[in-house]
């Protein structure tokens, strides 16, 4: 028997010692300051990030150790030179700040974490890495800005500005062996980088832009490996980008443009016997314009001529006794920082769909989707044969372009052929928003396999996906990504196509947040906001589009407010305190601006837009003539900033700067009464004259009585259901809020009347109209079309934060930002029947995947690792819930019954909920 026992036991162990092998917890995506291996960070204390995965349940971070060396070898031998922070008892895996030795300028860091669970120990099996930039302007000494600041024969300086593109080359030799180098490289506006012939990184359209009288942005590279002892070549290729604006001699009071191109380098090199050198721009670098980019203008497009090319220009066999000199040039004038979000890439690739001969012989070209970035062409001909392509976003009846929309912009790129075979080509300085292309200048008849379509946006992760039981809603989604994506330029554009493409601050005021959920927007969305931070002026006012690249100082409170509701989604959605303390100074220097100025009788008299984008009476209008329509501008302003300052409080908290909180306080006290005396009709419960934005802002903004609230929704609901018959009738301001609200207020059923409709107006309405992304006015079709822009992303208001946090129940709770404890609360009952979304938080994974009938619920969620989730389930009956087939009340979940709902918290891990 004792045998027996003995066998029993062994085999227990054995099946123990097997399912934990089977068992996998692992550390991964190791991040310092949300970027991955970045180069030339410019901060000393950076914030350090990982995530734990698992194919378990239950899973908590208990510790971290941290462990950080000046490099690889001392890493793998666990010597932390730079910090071993010990075993830190702390379940914080994101921000955890770097507390080590001081970094100094061009320091190398190479660290891992073991992260300590309730379920074992788990050391990062990658290594990651980041190095300092250069910190100091003193430490760019003897690094001079050089160029060439005159006009070539072709060049133009005028409404049109045609400019060739600036080719510098230098020859250098490197006498010893080289253990390490890196460059640093100012390219304004645009450059591209190479050595002995091979570009550097696979970016596009760098750096990312800004007021470069402000700020200039440089980008470092580890180049160990294309170094060699003896002599080498570096190049550069300069395009104009922003620096030199695409519309020079007009309107000089409004467009800010900087000069002609230009750059400074250094390359830093490390031998293997310890020494050092650093090679800097001067004027000994070689310089050319007569190089085959004859104009490169992001309006206009970009002119090559292949004739011109200088085969091996950026090598050491090159004869480059026809270039002159580069010059000394003005620096740019703003302070020199590393760039901290990420540059454009191409993203994806499209082929084409058709292409058609028009009777004027040329060819009409469908990419089948609505796109940003440029077209790849494939050509065979005689040298000086052209290929024009011109771009477009749709077509006329008769099948031709349509460019009114664009505006002046002449979105045309032309190449001429150097008659050598199979050429190909694509441009590098510019890009167009189009579907269409008309193509010209073949010799023969094209085919599809000419041409590709180069998708190019900001090299972010798409972290969201959604799909539902309602074709309409699954194709709004799509045109969401692709108009998202495509107006991410280094800064979040307007749209991508005319002559415009600017970072106007109120496409983004709850758009940002939405966005977050589609894409991984956090560095972006913190360099926007030192764009806007450094575009204020000295009494505190900040403009409608920042970086300032047009001069828009009118003052108002909806656009310049996008400063602080970006920033209150940045801490929301990522947990970004840092970014909060700072810029807190200058939100609350522009709150006061606003208030010392335009506050009158506790009213917020400044609005500049009003609700912008109301759905007008008839299709053919641009604007509603109709007042009842029309919100009152103080009505929105005074609300809006009400909004603000109760924001502004909790960023007070963040902040360290309690004081400020009693003024806020007491300030948005008497804007609620001075509003409610002004605004609310008595008699009737509504506001000011009844529009749907009217009465929403208040509400959602808590600034109506709780006694009058659900009278005041009746009003709201009843303009929306009946008055406008179920149709969306907010412009810009009011549909940022308008699903949501809804929805909170227990009529989400609406609100998916909303978000399924197809017809005027609706954003199915654009998708039945062939859209592929979504429009700037809800008639797009048939107002004039010339105000139009195909892609623009500011009427999505919060729709696409209803698909997630209402539709599907992905929702970061307030009190835990940053995803570390979600609330999953779907409305089961708005109108579909299953939704399958995801999102990539910073914590993992988040999965939602329900599907009903009449009988049962069945939903599938997945909760990360290291946090938990607030789940609402709708039943009254715990006996008719089972989660991973156990019955709910012999489980030890804890749970509870709150409004017809039971609530219940679960930590990580993977669970499959019905409920019947």
């Amino acid at each position: 028997m004792k045998k027996f026992f003995l066998h029993l036991t062994l085999i227990i162990s054995l099946f123990t010692i097997s399912a934990k092998a089977q068992t996998k917890i692992i550390v991964s995506d190791l991040k310092c300051e949300m970027l991955t291996n970045p180069e030339g960070i410019d901060v000393l204390q950076p914030r350090l990030s990982w995530k734990i995965k698992a194919d378990i349940n239950h899973v908590k971070q208990t510790s971290y150790q941290i462990t950080a060396s000046s490099s690889l070898e001392k890493l793998n031998a666990g010597n932390g030179d730079l910090w071993d922070s010990g075993k830190v008892q702390s379940d914080a895996s994101v921000n955890v700040i770097y507390n080590g030795k001081k970094l100094k300028d061009r320091q190398d860091v190479y660290w891992k974490v073991t992260v300590f669970t309730n379920k074992g120990e788990i050391q990062s099996k990658e290594t990651a890495h980041f190095s300092i930039g250069i910190l100091t302007y003193a430490d760019w000494k003897s690094t001079r800005w050089i160029g060439y600041e005159k006009l070539s024969n072709d060049d133009s300086i005028s409404q049109y500005s045609k400019l060739s593109a600036r080719y510098l080359r230098k020859e250098i030799n490197l006498k010893k062996q080289v253990k390490s180098a890196k460059v640093y490289i100012m390219g304004m506006g645009l450059y591209e980088l190479y050595i002995n012939g091979s570009k550097i990184g696979d970016q596009v359209l760098a750096p990312v832009p800004t007021d470069y009288t402000k700020n200039v942005k440089y980008n470092v590279f580890d180049v160990t490996s294309q170094l060699k002892e003896g002599k080498n070549m570096l190049g550069t290729i300069l395009g104009n980008g922003r620096f030199f604006a695409m519309r020079q001699d007009y309107k000089p009071y409004k467009i800010k443009s900087f000069g002609l191109p230009k750059m400074a380098l250094q390359l830093f090199v490390e031998y293997t016997d310890g020494s050092k050198d650093v090679i800097r721009t001067d004027d000994t670098w070689k310089i050319t314009t007569d190089g085959p980019i004859l104009s490169n203008n992001e309006y206009d497009g970009e002119e090559y001529d292949a004739r011109k090319e200088m085969k091996g220009w950026s090598t050491t066999n090159f004869d480059d006794k026809n270039w002159i000199n580069a010059r000394y040039v003005q620096e740019p004038g703003g302070f020199y920082e590393g760039q901290m979000s990420a540059n454009m890439k191409i993203k994806r690739e499209v082929k084409p769909i058709s292409i058609k001969q028009t009777p004027k012989g040329t060819y009409i070209l469908d990419m089948g989707q609505n796109m940003v970035g440029w077209l790849q062409l494939k050509v065979k001909g005689n040298a000086g044969n052209k290929i024009t392509m011109k771009f477009a976003e749709s077509l006329q009846p008769d099948g031709s372009l349509y460019i009114a929309n664009l505006r002046d912009a002449k979105t045309t790129d032309i190449y001429t052929l150097k008659g050598e075979g199979e050429e190909v080509w694509e441009p590098r300085f510019i890009f167009h928003g189009f579907r269409f292309v008309e193509i010209s200048g073949f010799k023969t008849k094209p085919t599809l396999e000419n041409f590709v379509g180069k998708v190019v946006y900001d090299d972010i992760a798409t972290t969201g996906t959604f799909d539902s039981s309602n074709p309409t809603m699954n194709q709004i989604f799509k045109n969401a990504w692709w108009g998202i994506s495509g107006n991410y330029k280094g800064m979040p554009i307007d749209c991508p196509q005319r002559n415009e493409r600017q970072p106007w601050l109120g496409d983004r005021t709850t758009g940002a947040y939405g966005e977050s959920f589609l894409f991984d927007n956090q560095t972006l969305y913190a360099k926007w906001l030192d764009d806007i931070k450094n575009s204020q002026t000295i009494d505190g006012g900040i403009p409608d589009v920042a970086p300032a690249f047009w001069r828009y100082y009118g003052d108002n409170v909806t656009w310049p407010g996008t400063y602080i509701t970006v920033a209150y989604m940045l801490y929301q959605q990522f947990g970004d305190a840092k970014v909060v303390e700072k810029q807190y100074p200058y939100m609350k220097k522009w709150m006061d601006y606003m208030e010392e100025n335009y506050l009158v009788d506790d009213i917020m008299t400044k609005d500049k837009y009003g609700d912008w984008c109301v759905p007008p009476e008839s299709l053919e209008l641009i604007r509603s003539k109709d007042p009842s329509r029309l919100t009152d501008g103080e009505l929105i302003s005074s609300a809006f900033y009400y909004q603000l300052l109760n924001i502004m409080k909790k960023f007070a908290v963040i902040a360290n700067a309690e004081n400020d909180i009693k003024h806020y306080d007491e300030l948005a006290l008497r804007i609620k009464k001075a509003f409610n005396a002004k605004y609310f009709n008595a008699s009737k419960n509504n506001y000011a004259n009844n529009t749907v934005t009217a009465n929403l802002l208040p509400l959602t903004f808590g600034m109506v009585p709780e006694v009058l609230k659900q009278k005041v929704f009746e009003n709201l609901v009843h303009e929306v259901e009946v008055t406008k018959n179920g149709h969306v009738s907010t412009g810009v301001i009011g549909t940022q809020f308008l699903m949501r609200t809804l929805t909170n207020f227990g009529r989400g059923d609406l609100a998916f009347k909303l978000a399924s409709n197809k017809t005027y107006p609706s954003w199915g309405y654009m998708v039945e109209n062939g859209a592929t992304t979504i429009w700037e006015l809800w008639n797009g079709n048939t107002a004039d079309p010339a105000m139009n822009s195909q892609n623009h992303v500011m009427l999505l208001g919060d729709l696409l934060i209803w698909y997630y946090e209402n539709m599907a129940g992905i929702k970061s709770n307030p009190e835990t930002p940053g995803f570390k404890q979600i609330i999953m609360k779907p409305d089961f009952n708005a109108g579909l029947t299953y939704v399958n979304a995801s999102y990539e938080s910073i914590y993992g994974t988040i999965k939602s995947d329900w599907k009903k009938d009449k009988k049962v619920l069945v939903w599938n969620i997945t909760i990360p690792a290291n946090t938990s989730a607030i789940v609402y389930l709708p039943a009254t009956n715990v006996s008719a819930i089972s989660i991973n087939k156990e019955k709910l009340d012999k489980t030890s979940y804890t749970y509870s019954v709150e409004k017809n709902k039971i609530v219940v918290t679960l930590s990580s891990g993977n669970y499959a909920i019905n409920v019947k």
